[in-house]
């Protein structure tokens, strides 16, 4: 099998598509590691009904923290303490899904589309450097 090299272009360089390709993987990265640092940022603290009980809850739902005022698991018997960290625990699970939902598709944060990227590249001319996104090479 013959190996046909690209006009102009020595055996060890990488085809522009290819070149494109890698460009477009490592973008990929980049968006998914900023969303996922974006998730991890959003945390809810709403308190209970009786204000005595505010627990934190993450965007995976877990619970990462529990603030008890002084006095509350005297002032409650076991099954209102249980019914009141159960409130907050889902006042804030709602709370957390809501910030979610309103970060993750704020406008100003969606990056352009990878495709009208691609596209606009390709259309110049696929001979040139492939897109970095405005990112120097990692």
């Amino acid at each position: 099998m013959a190996v046909v090299a690209h006009p102009g272009r020595s055996m060890r360089e990488l085809h522009p598509d290819v070149r494109a390709g890698i460009s477009l993987r490592r973008e990929l990265r980049n968006r998914i590691a900023d969303m996922r640092e974006r998730a991890d940022a959003i945390v809810a603290r709403r308190p209970s009904p009786s204000g005595l009980v505010i627990p934190e809850v993450d965007v995976r739902g877990r619970l990462r923290d529990l603030y008890l005022a002084p006095g509350t698991c005297a002032r409650f018997g076991n099954q209102e303490l249980v019914a009141e960290i159960m409130a907050a625990i889902a006042e804030s699970s709602t709370d957390v899904r809501r910030q979610y939902q309103i970060v993750m598709n704020d406008p100003d944060n969606l990056p352009r589309p990878l495709s009208k990227i691609m596209r606009e590249w390709q259309a110049t001319g696929s001979d040139q450097s492939p897109p970095n996104f405005g990112k120097p090479e990692q």
